[in-house]
């Protein structure tokens, strides 16, 4: 085999190594990057159950406000 050859296959074997960890370290880093966003909306997502819940409250907690402010200015 000539020395021609053998620094082709070589190369070759070296392009394919280097593209397949590039390749590889993207899509950990792509894996990773899609699970802290996941997250970030679960978190999101349970602000947007409570918020009604909250506002519920707040009306009853403003009524109650009325009702005293009603008792103590008569």
């Amino acid at each position: 085999m000539s020395s021609e050859i053998l620094v082709a296959i070589l190369s070759l074997a070296g392009t394919l190594l280097g593209s397949l960890s590039g390749v590889l370290a993207s899509s950990k880093l792509t894996s990773y990057r899609l699970a802290q966003l996941e997250k970030k909306v679960d978190r999101h997502n349970g602000f947007g159950e409570r918020i009604p819940v909250l506002e519920e409250k707040l009306k009853v907690v403003n009524h109650r406000l009325d009702d005293l402010e009603e008792v103590t200015s008569r």
